[in-house]
């Protein structure tokens, strides 16, 4: 089959360029070409004349190492995507928060964190002031866990084995083996919990939004007390209703 013929009604040299854009981005944002050849399947000439392609194009960079990593034409694609989905989340965020009186938020991975694309504020005068754009570790958030917890076992290993977990607080959890049965929990139960883990006082639930076109999860996050007063019996199951309902507006827009 030659790069102009089709598959599945695309073109096959734009999907695997993509696909090699997101086995970077799944790398942590480089990437050797061994690398990409043993994740694609592919020949490494294929692999090469995609690379330069992109390269010229600006979405991938080749550094002094040789290594390959996301391109600086990726940041407007990116922040103008992130627009697209906040503003899709933001009703269901409002309905969100409507119901809990809570700030509710929506984010998505991006490389090695999570950003916030979207965010709906509490009307309490004490609350969350997570910014959209703000971008937060995946170790110490509910909506970084509860987004870690959608990937295979084998990657987000290789997350958490990558990146740095540093202490945000006395309550951030900073083991690797703690964080992977805590993962495994959430993917039992369907949500995450921050307690004071990112900043101390707040308390966050998180689920993860299935079928989104990225990895994405949605939380209600507000000062301790008051977060823990609510009712688990009624926060939970709507924080997963309101992320199956945004998962289908994010699929049928696709």
């Amino acid at each position: 089959m030659t790069d102009t013929q089709t598959r599945g009604g695309g073109v096959q040299s734009v999907d695997r360029a993509f696909e090699l854009l997101e086995l970077v981005a799944d790398a942590g944002g480089e990437a050797t070409l061994s690398q990409l050849a043993e994740s694609s399947g592919l020949p490494q000439p294929t692999i090469h004349r995609l690379l330069r392609t992109l390269i010229a194009g600006g979405y991938i960079r080749q550094q002094p190492s040789r290594r390959y990593s996301l391109g600086p034409r990726l940041i407007r694609l990116g922040e103008t995507a992130g627009k697209v989905l906040g503003s899709s989340a933001r009703p269901h965020l409002t309905r969100l928060r409507d119901l809990t009186g809570e700030t509710s938020n929506m984010a998505v991975l991006d490389g090695d964190q999570v950003v916030y694309v979207a965010q709906v504020p509490s009307p309490h005068a004490m609350r969350m002031f997570t910014e959209v754009g703000q971008r937060v570790d995946l170790h110490c958030t509910a909506v970084g866990k509860a987004v870690l917890a959608t990937l295979p076992s084998t990657e987000s290993d290789r997350i958490l084995a990558r990146i740095t977990m540093s202490p945000r607080t006395i309550h951030t959890i900073t083991d690797p083996a703690v964080i992977r049965e805590e993962i495994d929990q959430i993917r039992t139960k369907g949500y995450a919990v921050d307690d004071g883990e990112q900043e101390i006082g707040v308390r966050c639930f998180a689920v993860a939004i299935p079928n989104a076109p990225t990895r994405a999860a949605i939380s209600i996050s507000g000062p301790q007390a008051r977060v823990s007063g609510l009712d688990m019996d009624t926060i939970i199951p709507l924080l997963k209703e309101t992320a199956a309902s945004l998962g289908r507006d994010l699929s049928a827009a696709n």
